[in-house]
């Protein structure tokens, strides 16, 4: 008898089965269990019809509670109205192991903090399962996408001695009697990685400070960074649509079933084809204004601005040129107006806001030396990144994805804290 996952089932149609996994949910008419099973591979109703099996499994069915741990056999069949389009005719059940009563998280509504202080746990259930299962897929998409364009996996460190991007937003840790940080990015790293290999990516946690209790923040969270030398602004963006777009794909054509789970509406997601339209950032400015919003330029987007950009658009929208002095230190200006940055951020449509930031870097040694002094950087901390322009500089240019607001979007989740197996945000370090 074969041995199964409830994600391959449907190569088993007509045919009995093993199963190994847990017991959802359970509801009984008498005559009839109805067991909803997972395997941590999707969710599937197991029926057992108490004339077709021994009398030992239907009383052992009895036993069962939530989330008990279970072995089940039995007949594939098909079932249209599930989600996984089959159901098993059970013929035998085994438990593994009888969870005690009084499960935390039952089938009623639960608030948040609840339900995050008992993460450990709400990930079992099906939409929680399913976001995580996407997000496997993205993870998965996003590193074929670099894989087969000859990109390197370069792993930045993690406590780092200087910020890259702003000193209010660091994790300050003790490093042997010296001062030091959890990452914010692994993109100066990554830099340098592009020098030596050419095209490269970095992908993993990176750490912010800010006391923010947004739907769209975490301290801590997954960071994908390209960076790609001979590559100029044009190409940068060029491979961001390029690489939604794949993401996109990958998500629809494997992951339906999860999305069906989830209730997206993926005729939206369809849509996602580059190239992806631009606006400057001042032009952007000038939209808001026209809209009504006391905005100024020079301003940085909230999320009520980005979210009335984005709805001009059934696509991501580029919003590019934003002022230089809003932005980081390495970043390069154009050399047709100084005053704003070869630079973009991507906007997701739905109100999701900006997924990607990125830019053309400064790649002239004159000019990365003049930057560090106007923003009072310790120069000694960047010696060995101001190198990168001494030996062997040329433009090159590199951006950052969000990886669990990029997961929010797909699965048009509210909040970002659900994407991410365990949250670490202002108020939660637990579980």
């Amino acid at each position: 008898m074969n041995s199964t996952t409830i994600e391959n089932i449907s190569k088993y149609e007509g045919q009995e089965v093993i199963l190994k996994g847990w017991l959802y949910n359970k509801r009984s008419s008498g005559k009839i269990h109805f067991l909803q099973l997972r395997d941590g591979s999707g969710f599937i109703q197991g029926v057992v019809v108490k004339a077709e099996v021994s009398e030992d499994v239907f009383e052992n069915c009895k036993k069962l509670t939530q989330e008990s741990s279970l072995t089940v056999k039995g007949l594939v069949q098909k079932d249209d109205r599930a989600p996984s389009g089959y159901e098993i005719l059970v013929k035998e059940v085994t438990p593994v192991h009888i969870a005690e009563e009084g499960y935390p998280i039952s089938l009623k509504e639960h608030g948040t903090d609840f339900l995050m202080e008992n993460r450990h746990l709400w990930m079992r259930t099906p939409k929680q399962n399913a976001i995580l299962r996407i997000r496997d897929e993205i993870n998965l998409a996003i590193r074929q996408f670099f894989h087969d364009r000859g990109f390197v996996l370069i792993e930045p460190p993690i406590i780092t001695p200087s910020a890259c991007e702003g000193t209010t937003e660091l994790f300050e840790i003790d490093y042997f009697g010296e001062n030091a940080y959890l990452s914010q990015t692994g993109q100066l790293y990554a830099e340098a990685a592009a020098m030596a290999f050419g095209n490269v990516y970095s992908f993993g946690p990176t750490f912010r400070a800010e006391k923010s209790k947004t739907r769209k923040h975490l301290n801590e969270f997954w960071m994908i960074e390209p960076e790609m030398a001979y590559v100029d602004f044009e190409g940068n963006l060029k491979v961001q649509e390029e690489m939604v777009e794949y993401i996109i794909g990958r998500v629809l054509e494997n992951r339906k079933i999860e999305l069906k789970i989830l209730q997206r509406d993926t005729t939206v997601l369809e849509k996602i084809k580059a190239p992806f339209p631009r606006i400057t950032y001042t032009d952007a400015v000038k939209l808001l204004q026209d809209g009504g919003f006391e905005f100024q330029w020079g301003e940085d987007f909230g999320a009520p601005h980005e979210t009335y950009i984005a709805e001009k658009y059934d696509k991501p929208v580029f919003i590019t040129h934003f002022p230089t002095k809003m932005k980081a230190f390495y970043m390069q200006p154009d050399p047709n107006n100084p005053e704003v940055i070869l630079g973009a951020d991507l906007i997701a449509p739905e109100g999701y806001g900006e997924i990607i930031g990125g830019s053309e870097r400064i790649h002239d040694l004159e000019l990365l030396l003049k930057k560090i002094e106007e923003e009072n950087l310790p120069r000694e901390i960047y010696e060995w990144y101001i190198d990168l322009r001494r030996y062997g500089s040329v433009p090159h240019s590199g951006f950052g994805l969000g990886l669990e607001r990029t997961v929010s979007w797909i699965c048009g989740v509210d909040h970002i804290r659900q994407t991410i197996p365990f949250a670490r945000t202002l108020n939660r370090v637990y579980p």
